[in-house]
């Protein structure tokens, strides 16, 4: 098992680089509590001409401006004021492509994840959707900007074999607002996998 080097993040295409995640394993580390879930479900945003996207038409401000940041780091929004929404920025320095995590298959520090979540019995339910991700990882807005190529936020390959009949793709969620870009097949899921958020045929 290794971790993903910054060649993974740097490549120009989002969306390959969001289906490539498909399986692969995200870890936490905060103040010596590891927890972390395999990848099952990601979107993709692309800068500048995705209407869907925080960038479009190269918006900046405060509160996005971590997609800006170097490929491999961490970029967290708040939504609807309480979910924290984990996202990976890609491409190059100044160029804010970026994949939305929305759902993992827990693997470590499950008991942890409950406590967070504020759940007793773990299910389908711990990790599905992309504020339960976030909050089940320990992962807040305090995080974006974080490195993901250092200690506490990182992702791994452990050579999980997924073959591509098993990734599954279909418009994004939620971002009916962006008309025609809202159609666009840049959400990726692994297939019958239960902590998938949703499914569209």
């Amino acid at each position: 098992m290794k971790k993903l080097p910054l060649s993974f993040y740097s490549r120009k295409d989002v969306v390959s680089i969001a289906k490539d995640l498909i399986g692969k394993i995200i870890v936490t580390n905060f103040e010596g509590i590891i927890t972390s879930g395999r990848i099952v479900e990601t979107e993709a945003y692309i800068a500048f001409t995705d209407k869907a996207s925080h960038s479009f038409s190269g918006k900046r401000t405060p509160r996005n401006e971590h997609m800006y940041s170097a490929p491999g780091t961490a970029y967290v929004y708040i939504c609807y004021g309480m979910h924290q929404m984990m996202n990976i920025v890609t491409n190059d320095f100044n160029i804010p492509d970026a994949i939305l995590l929305r759902a993992v298959e827990p693997l470590q520090g499950i008991d942890h994840m409950l406590e967070r979540r504020g759940k007793k019995k773990s299910d389908k339910t711990l990790t599905r959707g992309p504020g339960k991700v976030g909050k089940a990882l320990g992962i807040s807005k305090f995080h974006s900007g974080f490195s993901l190529l250092g200690n506490e936020i990182y992702l791994m390959d452990d050579h999980f074999k997924i073959s591509p009949a098993q990734i599954g793709e279909s418009p994004r969620i939620g971002v009916e607002s962006a008309g025609k870009d809202a159609k666009l097949p840049y959400r990726f899921y692994f297939k019958g996998n239960l902590y998938v958020s949703h499914t569209r045929k």
